[in-house]
This record gives C-alpha cells, structure tokens and sequence, in this order.
C-alpha cells in the first residue's frame, strides 16, 4: 500500500504515509442504489483531505476508507459522503469486552425495516395499479373516459407521491449537487408519465383542441414505480442472504459462560467474561472464548474451525478456541481472549472486510456507468424529438412513451451489483469451509493462478518431526552424542531441535548447560557444552566449518533419499554422530498435489532440505518440480524468479521465514495452523491444515469469477439490446414499441436475476472430502532440516 499523491504546499510540510501510519474505517451508507451513487460517493471521499483510497460496495451498502489519522477522522470521512449527497448511519455504541455477536447490528435491522417499507409501497401501488387498468379497460363499463380519468386520478396521484416519494427525495438530493442517478431516471420517467395525464384529465379540451389524442396513462406511472418497488424488495432480501455466511458465523457463539470464582460456579452473560477469568466447560456445552486449559482432560470438536471431523484431545496447557464444541468430559480453562478477540470475532471481520472489498473486474463496470445515467438521459430526449418530428400520429403520445420507457428500462443497478454480491456469496463459503479470503482481489486472482509452490514442513507434512535413530562413528555411545545435541538445542525454537530435545526425554536423558549458544540460520545451532564447542546442523554447516563426514556420508545420503532429515552432530570439530528424523507427510497432501495437476497448474516444493531429502518427498506427493536448499532469505528470491518467467504463482507456507515469500507471491496462502506472521502476510488464510484446500480455494476463486463475469454480461447486454427496443428501433419493421410498464418489470427483474444468479453460489460447497485416517509412518516420509 502506497499513500495517495499530494502536492506539496508552502504552508504545510509534506508528510509521507506509509502503510503502518494509515488507518482503516468502514462506515454504513444510506440511500444508493445504483453504481452511479458508488462512483460519486468514492469520488467525493477521494477528493477529501488525508483519503488515501476509498471503495464503496452497493451490495454490502458501506464505504471501506483507508486514511491518514493525522489529517482526518470519522467526522471528516462522514462530511465528504453527506457533500455527495448521502447519509451515514449513527455510529453504534461500543459494546463491552465480549459482547454478543450473534444479535442482528444496525445495518440488519435497518434492512428489515427497509424490506418492510419497500414490500408495503410495491403491494398498495401494484394492486391500485391493477384496479385503475380494470377500470379503463373493463369492456363495457357505464363511465366515460373523462370520468374513468378524473376517478383515477386520485389513486394515480397518491401512488406518485407516497410509494414514489424515495424517488423523489433521492432524485433531489443529486440534483442539487449537480448530479443525477437511477432515482432520477424513474422520477422524470413516471412524473412524466403522470403529469401528462393530469393535464389531460383537468383540461382534456385543450388536448383536444391542439388535436391531439385524450389518451392517459395513470396506470403505466402506477404499476412502474409499484414494479420497482417491488423489484427493490426482491433485492434487498436477496442482498440479506449474501450476508448469510456471516450471520452463520457469529451464531455459533456461545451466550453464555459458566464463571468459576472464590470456588463457586455461576452462569454469566458472556460480555460479562474478561480476559484472565477462569471458566468450567461441561459436556456437551460450547466453549465459550478463546483461552488455556489448566486442568482436565476432554476431547473437543473443532470442526466449524479446522473441518476436521474428529474430536481434538485437550489437556492442561493446551489451548482452546470460543465457539468449539465440548464433546466430553469436563475442563478449567483461563480466558486469554474475548469479544473482538476471539478467533471467531477476528474471522467474521476478515470475512466481512472481503464481502466489502472490490475486486478489479468491477472497474469496467464502474467506468461504463459513471457516464450511464446522463447518456440515457440525452437518448430519452433524442427519442422524445425523433419520434415527434417524424413518427407518425398519434406523435406526441408515441414520443412520450418512448421516452418514458427509455428512461424506466435503463439499469444501471445490475452493473454496481454484478461483482460484489458474487464476491459476498463466495467469501462467505469459502468462510465456512475455513478458506478466509482477505479481499475481492485475491478472490478474483485465484482464477489465474498457474503455478503452485509448497513449503514443506508443516504444509505438507504434519509438522511433528520425530527421531527414529541416532547413529553414532564407531567406539562412541549414541546416549552421550544425544547428550550434546539435546543440550545445545534447548535453545532453539526450530522443531528439529524440538524433537531431538523430546526424544531425550522420553529416553531419561538430562541436559547440560550450555555456554557461547549461537542459532545459524538455515544451518543448525552451535554451543560450549563441558568445554567442548558442538555443532548441531545440518552437512553444509559441516563443510563450512571444515568437519570430515567420516564415513557417515553414505548413511546421510541413504537417510535422505528415503525422506529422512538427517541431523549432524559434531564435537571439537570431529563428527562423532547422526540424528535421524522424520515428519509424517499429511494424507491429504498426494490428493491435493494430484488435483492441482488435473486442473493443469504447475506444482513445486520449496525448502530448505538437503536436495535428497527434498527429491523423496517430492516423489511421495506427486511434485515434479524441486527447489532445495533454499535459505529462509531466498525463498522470496526463488518466488520472484518464477514470476519473472511469466507465472502467476500462489506461495502456500505456514513459517514465519515463508511470510516474505507469501507476501511476494502473487497470491499467498497461509495455512491457519502456522505462524501468525504468515498469515499476516499472506492474501488467504485456510483454516486447519489440511492442502486439499488449496485447491478449494481455486475452485472456488474459478467459480465465482465465472458468476460475476455472467453478471456482467447480463447487466451489459440488458442495457445493450432492451435501450434500442425501448427507442423504438423495433416500429419501423413490426409496428410495435414497447409498453412502459414491461419497461418497469424488464428492468426490475435485470437487478433480481443478477443477485439471483450470485446466490446459485450458495449451493456449491468447497470443502473437500473427507481424508482417510492419518497415519503416522515414519518410514520414507521427510522433514525439512534446520533451514526449512
């Protein structure tokens, strides 16, 4: 993120904004209803001083702003969108530390409120609509048409002015800011068609003495603005369900909390738990923030966080997360995290920031219609004249429909919803099935992908390294090389040190302290143990500090080729032993590897293994392509590379030494198991581990692109073919022009088909299968060494 262009000025000095000094604010907008208020709207935010970069959603009717918080603020931001012409909802009262998230919010209610309002208006004006046309159609009725129109004129009337009031007040609104939008358009198109009918109501002998027809239309100016309504109702609730993924999200939540404090137990409301309070979760009840076990044992299902069907096993010191499932047995845990803490407050945010991001397709699609309603409202004029000058009798009643109706049919609703009501329904079930997806773009970029690259530990393997033998130069103890090895790794944090220092104890070895401690990175450890200097590492360590493999080259050659990490140990410069390790490859990894290959998508292994350990893995999960001995700092480097060849490449890591080869990947997919640096870095976050999702997430990238670019087709082609119907261009060979009231239905149904089609996105579920029981073999199946 790059701060927005500003010229300097002798009055102020220039301030440079980087990305950690921006601040991010979303606030709710009312009254849009088209792309054309999005495009004004943004502009105006633009404009404003200290606006770095604004976007504005029209399916999610908020306007996202990144700013400089040492120039603007809330006020600020609320005064640039009121000078469009617009209003910003109140701003909600904070709520306390964990509070509920599962109550509707403001923008929910106010959208039933609205839905109510909208579904009212269209009934009464359709159903006055369908008594005024039985009434001047009904064959043989007792009134004359003057009669029939003075009788009519009453409902006509209260239906323009009561359900068609919205477009009026929003019509104004931008014209008194020079502007014009979709309001405008059924404005002028209905009051058009309803002041002509007045006129000819109150004085139809001067109608007829111009010559002219006595011809009313009451009932087209009714039934369009009772249609729009109720096409507007259709979207609003269909808008509602694109959220829905969100609303399934913060209902998991717990509503409760049983406190346990002084030794007695008591049931809390949930904003009444902080961070630090102790909590008794019981079988069968959900756990109800996020927090550390301190005493019990219980398996819980965390699958609407993991999709891992299995119950996790929890002991003391193990953490648990809000909003999982208790399935048995009964535990203490201490809160560590609650209200927007949670990890459940912090997915809903990250899945409500993406459902309000742009995706870069739109752009097209806000270009055309920032220019859309004044072009229509020139064709309309156009028509008016040429059917006046040169259609034939009656001109001026054929003239004023075709003007009515190219103002009515016109929509430039359906291009400003094309994109983001896809991007609300796909966010939202990539959501459930654990891919977090941070904004439209990485969304959108997914589809383009054609390169895949891996890092291993902890991504395709479990991320449990495990010794399976320590091989020792002959006349040497294995328990004392472990001694060695064991002690100087107590001070790193790598899980190759882990494991050794685990396999220690498991065999009663204790450590000795340590002195001169030093961590090489992507090379091992090293440390005085009894006055002797220890390497821990792995062979370039070894040739780098001059140590002869003695004779166990071969065996650390035969290790790695069968996907064993093999770990050197050496003491005052002599080799004096090998410590073999290994990390289960994950099951799901072979399928998941395989079906990026069906789809034709280049699949590499990034690490920093030995080039033979590196080489075994990759066969066992199917990958071609190898990359090994790969320092942590140039694994950026080897990104950059492939892209530089013209590949598209997804990085998928979970380590913090991935974090700058995901941020340098076009897309970087972090797996929620990792690091949370990673996940930082990366533009999508899979929750749990499992590689299959990987290709989820493709797919589901794929699928939605493929909705939002059919979308646009049809919010283009509608405009496209029906404006030139609506001009009459169809008279001339069939003798027909289209009614106004079609106008009014076509038009409504273009915005309800494009949310429609959105929403076909909610039955398509991303999750893969379920894998086969995991099984932990170590035989053949690799680890990364200290550098991976």
């Amino acid at each position: 993120m790059t701060s927005r262009d500003r010229s300097p000025t002798l009055t102020a000095p220039i301030r440079i904004v980087g990305p950690t000094d921006a601040a991010e604010m979303t606030l709710p907008v009312e009254g849009m209803t088209c792309a054309s208020c999005v495009n004004r709207i943004e502009r105006y935010l633009k404009k404003a001083d200290g606006v770095l970069d604004a976007s504005v959603n029209l399916a999610t009717e908020q306007a996202s702003v990144r700013y400089d918080p040492a120039v603007a603020g809330r006020p600020e931001l609320v005064k640039a969108i009121e000078a469009a012409g617009y209003n910003v909802r109140r701003e909600p009262v904070a709520a306390e530390p964990a509070a509920l998230v599962g109550e509707p919010d403001d923008l929910e209610l106010e959208r039933r409120r609205e839905a109510r309002d909208l579904g009212v208006k269209a009934l009464v004006s359709v159903a006055i609509a369908l008594g005024i046309m039985a009434l001047m159609f009904w064959p043989g009725r007792p009134l004359a048409m003057e009669d029939v129109n003075k009788l009519v004129l009453w409902p006509a009337t209260f239906v323009q002015f009561w359900a068609g009031k919205r477009f009026y007040d929003a019509a104004l609104k931008a014209a008194r800011h020079r502007d014009t939008n979709m309001n405008t358009l059924v404005a002028l198109g209905t009051s058009a068609a309803w002041g002509y009918s007045a006129f000819v109501t109150l004085w139809p002998h001067a109608v007829m003495a111009a010559g002219l027809e006595p011809e009313t239309y009451f009932d087209s100016s009714a039934i369009i603005i009772g249609l729009i309504l109720a096409g507007r109702w259709l979207e609003v609730r269909a808008k509602g369900q694109t959220a829905g993924a969100v609303r399934k999200l913060m209902g998991l939540q717990a509503k409760t909390a049983r406190l346990v404090r002084d030794g007695e137990e008591i049931d809390v409301p949930l904003e009444q738990v902080h961070a630090g309070d102790v909590l008794r979760v019981r079988p069968g009840e959900k756990v109800p923030v996020d927090g550390i076990v301190v005493e019990g044992t219980s398996s819980v299902d965390e699958s609407m966080l993991t999709g891992e069907p299995v119950p996790v096993t929890k002991t003391a010191g193990d953490e648990v997360i809000g909003s999982t499932m208790n399935t048995s047995g009964s535990f203490l845990f201490r809160a560590t995290r609650v209200g927007r803490e949670t990890v459940l407050a912090q997915i809903v945010r990250m899945v409500q920031a993406a459902q309000g991001s742009k995706a870069p397709i739109q752009r097209l699609a806000d270009l055309v219609s920032s220019y859309f309603v004044p072009i229509v409202l020139a064709t309309g004029l156009a028509t008016f004249a040429v059917w006046l000058a040169f259609g034939p009798e009656p001109r001026l009643t054929l003239a004023l429909a075709s003007f009515i109706t190219v103002l009515i049919i016109a929509c430039p609703c359906a291009m400003g919803l094309a994109t983001p009501t896809a991007i609300m329904v796909g966010t939202g079930k990539g959501a459930e099935a654990g891919i977090l997806i941070r904004g439209g773009e990485a969304l959108e970029l997914g589809h383009r992908i054609g390169t895949v690259v891996f890092d291993k530990t902890g991504t395709l393997t479990l991320g449990k390294p495990a010794v399976t033998d320590v091989i020792t130069v002959q006349g040497l103890d294995a328990r004392d090389v472990l001694v060695l090895a064991a002690s100087v790794e107590k001070g790193s944090e790598h899980p190759l040190g882990a494991a050794i220092l685990t396999h220690a104890v498991e065999r009663g070895v204790e450590t000795r302290p340590v002195t001169d401690f030093g961590s090489l990175t992507g090379h091992g450890v090293e440390g005085s143990v009894d006055g002797k200097r220890v390497l821990v590492g792995n062979a370039r360590l070894m040739a780098e500090r001059g140590v002869d493999p003695q004779g166990l080259q071969k065996v650390a050659e035969e290790a790695a080729a069968n996907g064993q990490t093999p770990v050197h140990v050496a003491c005052d410069g002599r080799l004096v032993g090998l410590i073999l390790i290994t990390d289960p490859i994950k099951p799901e990894a072979i399928e998941a590897v395989r079906a990026l290959r069906g789809r034709g998508l280049e699949v590499w292994l990034l690490t920093g293994d030995h080039r033979a350990t590196a080489a075994a893995v990759a066969r066992q999960v199917g990958i071609e392509h190898v990359m090994a001995e790969v320092l942590p700092g140039q694994k950026q480097d080897r990104v950059r590379e492939l892209q530089e060849r013209g590949q598209v490449v997804a990085m998928v890591g979970d380590g913090i030494n991935d974090a700058p080869a995901l941020a340098q990947a076009d897309l970087g997919i972090a797996i929620g198991t990792g690091a949370d640096v990673a996940i930082e870095a990366s533009d999508v976050t899979l929750v749990g581990g499992d590689p299959r999702l990987v290709v989820s997430a493709i797919d589901l990238s794929r699928r939605t692109l493929g909705v939002i670019k059919q979308n646009l087709f049809w919010a283009f082609a509608y405009n496209v073919l029906l404006i030139p119907v609506a001009m009459g261009v169809l008279y001339p060979f069939f003798g027909i022009t289209l009614d106004p009231a079609l106008a009014a239905a076509a038009m409504a149904l273009s915005s309800v088909s494009v949310v429609a089609n959105s929403l076909r996105l909610r039955r398509y579920d991303p999750r893969p299968r379920p894998a086969g029981p995991r099984d932990p073999r170590p035989l053949r199946q690799g680890l990364g060494s200290a550098s991976s």
